[in-house]
């Protein structure tokens, strides 16, 4: 499992090899490959969210301004990684760090903020 960023956009690739050389040059072609920003309200994220992926599952929370990233190494690399300084993450399921990775990622993918709400239900 190799993740990358940049501090704007975050990815992860994972990959098996005979070689432990080349799995970590293929699983560091696919995370760039993957790389996505994702949507953020100053420095934290835009709403509660809570997502399942396997069997782990992971709640996001905004926290305020100064607060940092309350959260396990898994979660925790990959947020900053991505560039949010404050929020609170819980992994309320299974503890297995590929599927925590995989659930962070798609609750990244869910964030939206206000303004995309509106547009999306017309008001804006």
């Amino acid at each position: 499992m190799i993740l990358v960023g940049d501090g704007k956009r975050v990815g992860y690739g994972f990959a098996k090899a005979n070689e432990l050389t080349d799995a970590i040059r293929k699983g560091g072609e696919a995370a760039r490959k993957n790389m996505r920003s994702y949507e953020l309200e100053g420095t934290t994220i835009p709403h509660e969210i809570i997502v399942r992926q396997d069997g782990a599952c992971i709640l996001l929370k905004p926290a305020p301004a100064g607060s940092g990233v309350v959260a396990g190494s898994k979660p925790r690399a990959i947020l900053e990684m991505a560039g949010i300084k404050d929020v609170m993450v819980k992994s309320l399921g299974s503890s297995n760090p590929i599927n925590m990775v995989k659930a962070t990622f798609s609750a990244l993918e869910q964030l939206c903020t206000r303004e995309n709400i509106r547009k999306r239900r017309g008001m804006a």
